[in-house]
């Protein structure tokens, strides 16, 4: 290559070198090189000589286009003919040699055809073995694969026994041509997995229906208390029309003979359905994959979680009805799963549950009402429980502890029923006016009749009063008498439904109404018998405590007739000795009374021992002492014995009072027309004991006269 010029630019001997180079001005050159254009066109935008290159390629284009035209017009016509002659030989030579072709093409179609046609049928008669073979071997698999694909679905539609069917009749297909193949292999390695998917999806079910069955456990126990509940008042009314059954109680050997039975399912009514399908398909299931005793231990701590559930939280006693009615209900469907299954639960597992349900409530309701100083709350408490037991015991339970912890319950009860009428009668006794009773009307005087404890003798004999009338006992004796007969009520209405231990309870009952009517009846009024000072109030206090005495006799025999209806024992009452003594305190007081004043009276006289002349009568303070003491006396509301046993008192301490004067040692001196007076003075008692009935007292001074 030229050299260049000093500023690096190209002169046009370069120029023209370089177009030649790559052979676009070559005659002889058959294609164009135009890769090396880059290289030129670079070195031109380098240089900046697009111009001088330009003119340079037009000049070169301009001295080729002259040369070509001085060519062609020199052999134009010898070119033009030998063109046409070549054309002509060119056609010829064409034709001969489509001819060829055709000919050849010809021959060569005809035997490939043949040939095509025989390779075409040895390969279509392949094909079709191997199709047959194929559509044989994929039908096998389809059918596998249609059963693999229905387990699942079977699986999703909870249909578990035909999904482990399904997969036994996988596993044990008769042999063919996919026994040995890896497909059937792998097929029958993933069998397990389906069998545990069926163990999952079943155990799933169960926890789900478990789970449902707990939600629903109270409204079952409410159903089967409703039941119970049904049953005790048709029992109760058909006691009240058939006088024969009165002695036989809800459960007993007669009313489970007698019972009508009302077909009632608690698990299936119109208020509700509990559906134990998933738990028998899961033992069906277990059974079927040999792990039932699986599922039993699962079941078992299941269930015992639930159970422990039912009292995890401390019990409130407004929520017992509830919690019970959950218990029930629990335990109900216990009693189903185990009439039901063969062989799945044990009536040692349920009965594991049972014991330590109730040994929890026991605990529970226990600890609620030591604090509890209500009697009521008892009996709720109570009610509560005797219904659960009679429930579930009709299920087949052992309700032993419930039955004791229903006693205890009654022991405490007792108490403060007890403690409650003790305050009351103490009250009664105190605010009494110690005054007879008034009944202004026939309707008042039969409701305080019917109110008192009395024989029937007496009964009718007050019930012939006049209206508006007196009648003998005070306000103390009727309000005590609707009281214990609050008490006997409130006492048997606790113990109403209870099968055990009557005797106990009659000995309980007993011991509990003597303590009150001995302590806050008997005893308060003999304490306000000594605070009286006078004797109407002290013979009416006699009265109702002869009264209260009477009363017990009716009380006892009325305990009687009440606890036959329960074959229980008779009650004996100790406080009749009690009222019996406190009478003969009120008639003792009754003497001290008339002998204070008799002694006041004799302390006040001014009798003259020393006088000059007799008095022609009795003394002044001795007629104020007998009217005193004969009309006191009449006047009292006692039995005639209780006021012949007043004036023999009287008498006898006026006798030794006189004797006293005579005999004693208190008198100095005493002159005849003394003793004369004295004796006025007793011949005017015998005449005032003659006048009022008491003759026979006149021998009492018979001593005295002697002197």
């Amino acid at each position: 290559m030229a050299a260049r010029t000093k500023k690096g630019k190209f002169d046009a001997a370069e120029i023209d070198q370089q177009l030649q180079q790559i052979h676009l001005l070559d005659t002889s050159s058959t294609s164009e090189n135009l890769e090396q254009l880059a290289p030129i066109i670079k070195n031109i935008h380098a240089t900046r000589q697009q111009d001088a290159y330009l003119r340079t390629l037009k000049q070169l284009t301009e001295s080729k286009e002259a040369e070509i035209q001085q060519i062609c017009g020199d052999n134009y016509q010898d070119f033009v003919s030998s063109v046409s002659t070549m054309l002509n030989v060119r056609s010829s030579t064409n034709n001969l040699r489509d001819r060829i072709v055709a000919l050849d093409d010809s021959v060569n179609q005809a035997g490939r055809a043949l040939a095509e046609k025989k390779k075409g049928l040895l390969k279509a008669k392949k094909a079709g073995t191997n199709l047959d073979e194929t559509i044989e071997a994929l039908q096998s698999c389809l059918r596998l694969l249609d059963l693999v694909n229905r387990i699942g679905e079977l699986i999703k539609q909870g249909k578990y026994y035909s999904a482990l069917r399904s997969l036994d009749d996988i596993q044990y297909l008769p042999p063919n041509s996919l026994s040995q193949t890896p497909f059937f292999n792998h097929l029958l390695s993933s069998l397990p997995s389906y069998r545990t998917q069926i163990k999952d999806a079943v155990t799933a079910s169960l926890k789900t229906w478990l789970f449902e069955l707990r939600n629903v456990s109270r409204q079952v126990g409410s159903l089967a208390l409703e039941a119970m509940d049904a049953r005790s008042k048709r029992w109760t009314a058909r006691k009240e029309k058939e006088s024969q059954m009165k002695l036989c109680r809800l459960g007993g050997a007669v009313e489970l003979i007698t019972y009508e039975k009302v077909e009632y399912d608690v698990f299936d009514n119109d208020k509700l359905k509990v559906d134990f399908k998933p738990l028998y398909q899961s033992i069906l299931i277990y059974t079927a994959l040999d792990m039932l005793e699986e599922l039993q231990k699962s079941y078992q701590a299941d269930r015992k979680t639930q159970s422990t559930l039912i009292l995890s939280s401390q019990l409130s006693l407004q929520s017992l009805p509830d919690l019970i009615e959950e218990i029930t209900g629990f335990f109900i469907a216990e009693t189903h799963v185990l009439q039901n299954t063969r062989g799945f639960r044990s009536q040692r597992e349920v009965d594991e549950l049972w014991e330590g349900v109730l040994e929890r409530l026991n605990s529970s309701v226990a600890t609620e009402l030591g604090s509890e100083s209500g009697p009521e709350v008892f009996l709720k408490v109570k009610e509560s429980l005797l219904a659960f037991t009679m429930t579930m015991e009709g299920y087949g339970y052992d309700c032993h502890r419930l039955h004791d912890l229903i006693l205890l319950l009654f022991g405490n009860y007792a108490t403060l029923l007890e403690k409650q009428y003790s305050s009351t009668f103490d009250i009664i006794v105190q605010e009494d006016d110690t005054a007879p009773i008034r009944a202004e009307t026939k309707d008042s005087l039969r409701a305080i009749l019917d109110g008192c404890w009395l024989p029937p003798s007496s009964v009718s004999s007050l019930s012939s009063y006049d209206c508006p009338c007196n009648l003998p006992f005070s306000q103390t004796f009727y309000e005590c008498c609707i009281n214990i007969r609050n008490f006997v009520e409130k006492f048997y209405q606790f113990v109403e439904g209870v099968s055990q231990h009557h005797r106990d309870i009659d000995e309980l009952l007993g011991t509990s109404l003597d303590r009150l009517m001995t302590r806050h009846i008997s005893d308060k009024i003999v304490a306000k018998l000594n605070q009286s000072q006078g004797l109407s109030q002290i013979s009416q206090i006699v009265t109702t405590l002869e009264y209260f005495e009477m009363a017990c006799g009716e009380i006892e025999q009325n305990l009687a007739s009440l606890r036959s209806t329960q074959r229980g024992g008779s009650i004996r009452l100790g406080s009749r000795p009690a009222f019996t003594e406190s009478i003969q305190l009120a008639l003792k007081r009754v003497n001290e009374v008339i002998s204070g004043k008799l002694e006041g009276n004799f302390e006040m006289s001014d009798f003259e021992w020393t006088p000059d002349s007799s008095s022609g009568g009795p003394s002044l303070y001795m007629f104020q002492m007998i009217m005193w003491l004969t009309t006191n006396i009449d006047s009292m509301s006692l039995q005639d014995v209780y006021k012949d046993s007043a004036y023999t008192g009287a008498i006898h301490h006026i006798s030794d009072t006189l004797m006293e004067y005579l005999a004693g040692s208190s008198i100095q001196q005493l002159n005849e027309v003394a003793l004369t007076n004295i004796l006025v003075d007793v011949d005017f008692i015998d005449q005032s004991l003659r006048d009022c009935g008491q003759s026979h007292l006149s021998a009492i001074f018979d001593p005295l006269r002697l002197v």
